[in-house]
């Protein structure tokens, strides 16, 4: 556990423990609670849902909060082609469900994923996370056919331009030379990325190399596979990272944010992919439970309402103004990045080293638990200060947070 405390109430972004203490809440459950903590009108979509029916399984008899969200899914997510959403419990659960239809569309068996990726704790999960410790050791073997790639790292590459400059990535060729000692890109199912590295660092991908990596799955075949587990949502300012890059992918896998704190996650995709597979080769028990369902429907409701991503841009840009004051007051901080409100500090213990301060940033984590601040670290170096503040945070109280961090 990151922390020792046991929560007794959450409101928005203040966590009070059954001790009386109280916490500004910079974790947001990892990226869960864009809405924040029993945002009301989810707490009331709750409510009510739970005076129809808690549990049926769609697989055996419909209901209308799940076809209700697949219906918004389709409409709110990327592109204006034709779609199909498949509602689960978790990110890692539709992970392996995007990675399944991506074959079984294609009838290929391999997958692309990437450095610094996190896409879950499931043994397919785990294959295509890129982290060992403490996500893989010890829990092998994996699943097969899972292929690495390198991930866009501007900051750690030592091929890097000035800032503005094209990413080594989006070079003609690049690609063509990455697989020739990777996979066969004729038996590749699914490139899976992530835009913006979560786990791994918060790390946006620079959009150049987006459009290569896009372009060079288009011309194989191969099909794209977004992760917007943790981007999604108005995270990045945008309601779904995609929308940074323009980019419209094949199947885009959303959760965390998505039913406001309820388990829950989907698979989007054009239709003639998703239509592939057989009738019954897609299901689960608990996936798209009524409660999560209509839950997600209110949060979709609040953020068209309140427009959360554009307040998502403005936290974010507090933020980050925040933590580049700090990076000329302190060397320690060798990056700010992040799109909108997913925004991280990378520590070092030398700019010019770049070596990665993994101790200096848990000792920051536990000094700001202890005025206060639940922050939490994140990065493949685990040196990373990322913050994922509910979007909608009032304003003293990000300030107050922010101050703690300083």
């Amino acid at each position: 556990m990151a922390t020792s405390i046991a929560v007794q109430t959450a409101e928005n972004a203040v966590i009070t423990d059954v001790d009386g203490n109280r916490f500004i809440d910079f974790a947001g459950g990892i990226g869960v609670l864009n809405t924040g903590h029993r945002h009301p009108a989810v707490v009331s979509a709750i409510r009510e849902e739970l005076d129809r029916l808690t549990h049926t399984c769609f697989a055996v008899a419909s209901y209308e909060s799940y076809v209700g969200l697949a219906e918004r899914l389709n409409r709110i997510t990327p592109g204006t082609h034709e779609k199909r959403t498949l509602l689960v419990n978790s990110g890692a659960e539709a992970i392996e469900n995007a990675v399944k239809i991506a074959r079984y569309a294609t009838g290929r068996p391999a997958v692309v994923a990437f450095e610094h990726a996190f896409h879950g704790r499931t043994n397919l999960g785990m294959a295509l996370t890129a982290k060992p410790m403490p996500y893989k050791k010890g829990f092998g073997p994996f699943a097969p056919e899972v292929y690495r790639a390198p991930y866009p790292y501007c900051y750690r590459c030592a091929q890097a331009g000035p800032a503005g400059s094209a990413c080594c990535q989006a070079a003609p060729g690049y690609w063509d030379q990455i697989f020739t000692g990777l996979a066969d890109p004729t038996q590749v199912a699914a490139i899976v990325m992530e835009l913006e590295a979560g786990e791994g660092g918060f790390i946006p991908a620079p959009p150049d190399a987006v459009r290569a990596i896009a372009g060079y799955a288009k011309q194989h075949g191969i099909l794209l596979v977004v992760d917007e587990i943790q981007s999604g949502f108005a995270r990045t300012g945008k309601l779904f990272a995609c929308e940074h890059y323009g980019l419209v992918p094949d199947l885009i896998v959303t959760a965390k944010s998505l039913a406001g704190g309820l388990p829950l996650a989907a698979v989007t995709g054009r239709a003639e992919i998703m239509d592939a597979v057989h009738p019954g080769g897609l299901g689960g028990t608990y996936g798209g439970n009524p409660l999560a369902a209509a839950a997600a429907l209110a949060v979709i409701d609040v953020m068209e309402r309140e427009n959360i991503a554009a307040r998502g841009a403005a936290v974010g840009g507090k933020i980050r103004s925040r933590c580049c004051e700090l990076a000329n007051r302190f060397p320690a901080i060798g990056d700010v990045r992040g799109l909108g409100a997913m925004v991280a500090m990378e520590l070092v213990g030398d700019r010019k080293t770049k070596a990665p301060a993994k101790e200096l940033a848990g000792r920051v984590q536990a000094e700001a638990l202890r005025r206060g601040l639940l922050l939490l670290t994140a990065g493949t170096y685990g040196n990373v200060i990322r913050v994922l503040v509910p979007l909608t945070v009032d304003d003293a109280v990000l300030a107050e947070g922010l101050d703690v961090m300083e």
